[in-house]
């Protein structure tokens, strides 16, 4: 019985899927709960409106789910916040305003520039490209730490010019294991993010490699999500899960509620 948390609605500027079609497959599944994370990117390069997320709306639409579920699925409420130093005290301002069950911290933009366009890579080896936006992790912890984990920690390889044929935890291991260390100095996790497999990267994010390495330098928070925008992409790759965590030495996942975490045994 495992939750999804990570999956983004039509309330989402890249997502058209309706909120019950998602709980629907989430049931289907058997999933024992999902938690819907619609994403907030403020300043976003190119439209700035397009990941401005209707709270108030999207939340009276997930209270109604909640009651057509209740008895069958667990709904919570979250959030995926567009991390970055400028868009700080937006993400502050917000999060005084909402409780939500569950913060996501994302990095999608660095140094103004989304990694999905082809234009961030320009200029750059791809060596480069992945270490730039690596450390532009640290900058957003380093600026903003109101988050409960940090989302698709290698998110960059999925649009890179190779993807993930030349990538491995290891050319960046320097970096990645500080941002490892850093989140769990402060309390955070990281998510096991299966969209590497929907993507064709025959990997999750981050790799298995880092995920026993967080686990190694003694990272305990893990959050499950399949970072669905569609329904027939809810649980993606969730038969692999046990496996990817059991291997990287965890027994337990987590599921956040009212921003507690909660430890769910495998």
């Amino acid at each position: 019985m495992l939750w999804d948390t990570h999956m983004h609605t039509h309330f989402s500027g890249d997502s058209d899927a309706d909120p019950m079609a998602l709980a629907t497959a989430a049931m289907q599944y058997g999933l024992e709960g999902i938690c819907i994370t619609d994403h907030m990117d403020y300043l976003y390069p190119n439209d700035p409106d397009l990941f401005l997320l209707d709270v108030d709306t999207q939340r009276k639409d997930i209270a109604l789910l909640r009651q057509e579920c209740e008895g069958r699925l667990d709904v919570l409420s979250g959030i995926e916040l567009g991390l970055r130093p400028d868009a700080g005290d937006r993400n502050r301002a917000l999060l005084a305003q909402y409780d939500f069950d569950f913060v996501i911290g994302s990095s999608h933009v660095v140094h103004g520039i989304d990694p999905y366009y082809s234009e961030y890579y320009e200029g750059k080896t791809e060596y480069q490209a992945y270490l730039e936006y690596f450390e532009s992790i640290l900058e957003n912890i380093d600026s903003f730490q109101d988050f409960d984990v940090y989302g698709h920690i290698d998110y960059v390889v999925r649009y890179g010019p190779n993807k993930n044929a030349n990538y491995s935890y290891r050319k960046y291991a320097d970096v990645i294991d500080e941002i490892f260390t850093r989140l769990i100095d402060l309390g955070k996790g990281i998510e096991l993010n299966t969209a590497g497999l929907k993507y064709g990267l025959g990997h999750p994010h981050p790799t298995e490699e880092a995920l026993a390495r967080y686990r190694e330098l003694g990272g305990e928070i893990l959050t499950i999500g399949s970072d669905a925008h569609r329904a027939e992409h809810v649980a993606y790759g969730f038969d692999a899960v046990p496996r990817f965590l059991q291997e990287a030495g965890f027994r337990y996942y987590t599921v956040f509620q009212g921003r507690k975490p909660i430890m769910k045994k495998l």
